[in-house]
């Protein structure tokens, strides 16, 4: 247990649609409370040039592909003991963007059954090690487009608004739903994530939504 009453092996997950700030918020987090990372990583992916070029084709196998490497990330964190906060999380793939392709039809129906019902069988199980805690990320539209400015990302600021308003509304029917494990919800422009004194007060409500929310044992 750290000076913050949180489990030196907790594991804790930051959700949010692009460009509200996981990754900065993943990075402070874990570096006020001694944690490791784990982020999302591109690099080295077989399925993602070709997807770019095809989604209807690669869709399906890039998913896959996703669902297989976050699985075996989530599993190696709770074999190395934990104490971990991690980028983007294993429910978001399926509840965001698997689906997505399953509403455009960039992904057959055969294919997005297939991919629901084996992500049900790996991950949506008591066996599965389930964060401690996810923090959904959440804010206006026009706060999130401004941070996508500001990073710069040439792909992401010539991809029209409608895009990132149909992303926005996903992710925000999406987090009312979720239930695989304690959600703690902060709004962007309620925090900075470089001033301590906002990082300790996110830390304080991590720690009361955990232990809040642990499973009580009778007999």
């Amino acid at each position: 247990m750290n000076n913050y009453g949180i489990r030196d092996n907790a594991m804790i997950t930051v959700a949010g649609t692009v460009g509200v700030g996981k990754s900065t918020l993943t990075t402070a987090l874990a570096g006020r409370l001694g944690f490791r990372t784990s982020l999302e990583k591109v690099d080295h992916n077989p399925y993602l040039e070709k997807f770019y070029d095809d989604f209807e084709r690669w869709s399906f196998h890039l998913q896959i592909y996703f669902l297989a490497e976050r699985f075996k990330e989530q599993k190696a964190i709770f074999a190395a003991g934990g104490g971990f906060v991690q980028d983007r999380s294993i429910y978001e793939d399926t509840g965001i963007f698997a689906k997505m392709h399953a509403d455009q039809g960039t992904m057959s129906a055969t294919d997005y059954q297939t991919y629901t019902s084996l992500f049900e069988a790996m991950v949506m199980t008591p066996y599965f090690p389930h964060p401690d805690v996810l923090i959904y990320l959440e804010g206006s539209l026009p706060a999130i487009l401004s941070r996508i400015q500001e990073r710069g990302r040439e792909m992401e600021i010539r991809t029209e608004r409608s895009y990132w308003e149909r992303m926005h509304a996903r992710y925000a029917e999406w987090i009312e739903g979720f239930t695989a494990c304690p959600v703690l919800r902060l709004n962007i422009e309620g925090y900075d994530v470089n001033d301590p004194a906002s990082l300790d007060e996110i830390i304080r409500q991590i720690s009361e939504t955990i232990e809040r929310t642990k499973p009580v044992y009778f007999g």
